[in-house]
């Protein structure tokens, strides 16, 4: 369990392994994000494709993890390790191809979103069920994805679409069967290190610099009405209905 790294002729991958639906503990956020960060600076790799092991891609912060800490400690640390692993992909020096299967929610939709180019499985869906849990995120990074009118229902809702839709939409770059997600991804892999690392560098850093929204900023600007539900108790509620398994008392 955790994460494993391999490269190969310039290829990075990076898979997350974290069962039982690869949601990620605080520490698992800051050390997704220091891989990403390394594998961008090593000079012998040119593309990252970051994917997950078993059932999901990536279903967003381990909640467990969070209410069974006392104080506000787990959930500021889980809203700066979303913010490192989310900022890692989009400062990595090379291109980070994101390969989804099963679903993507919550924070699996900050690292999607944030990713230079997207591979999913045929049958994937996308959410963000925040509001489930009394909090807001990632639709900084949903809205990269789809359609504004299309991010605000998915925001209101909580409710997932299917990946095809994205593909429709051109921000998923191929939808295929899923024992050829791996062989599709590292195809583009290969059309991108054919050319000059130093050039593929540039060019990532360009276009981060011509985006017509700051990612961090905006995220930031997310996490602080998240916060805010968090002092008025409807997100404690919210997460401990989650862990019971019951429906949270909707007093506010």
């Amino acid at each position: 369990m955790g994460f494993q790294v391999t490269t190969t002729d310039g290829i990075c991958h990076l898979v997350m392994d974290h069962p039982p639906v690869n949601a990620l503990t605080v520490a698992g956020w800051f050390e997704l994000a220091d891989l990403l960060t390394a594998a961008g600076r090593d000079p012998e790799v040119g593309v990252v494709i970051l994917s997950a092991a078993g059932k999901g891609f990536n279903a967003g912060v381990d909640i467990k993890e969070m209410q069974n800490t006392e104080g506000f400690d787990a959930l500021i640390g889980a809203n700066r390790g979303c913010a490192a692993a989310f900022g890692a992909i989009y400062d990595c020096e090379v291109p980070v191809i994101c390969v989804v299967h099963d679903f993507v929610l919550g924070g699996g939709i900050g690292l999607m979103g944030n990713s230079d180019i997207i591979v999913a499985a045929e049958g994937t869906t996308i959410g963000l069920p925040e509001v489930k849990q009394g909090a807001l995120g990632a639709a900084t990074h949903l809205a990269r994805l789809v359609p504004p009118h299309r991010m605000r229902q998915m925001v209101y809702t909580a409710e997932p679409i299917d990946v095809s839709m994205l593909h429709a939409w051109g921000s998923v770059a191929e939808v295929v069967p899923r024992d050829e997600v791996i062989p599709t991804a590292e195809r583009i892999a290969r059309s991108i290190t054919q050319h000059s690392r130093l050039v593929i560098r540039a060019a990532k850093e360009s276009l981060n610099a011509i985006d017509p929204v700051d990612v961090k900023r905006s995220y930031r600007m997310e996490q602080g009405f998240t916060f805010e539900l968090n002092l008025s108790g409807v997100s404690d509620e919210a997460r401990d209905a989650f862990v019971e398994k019951r429906a949270p008392s909707h007093e506010r």
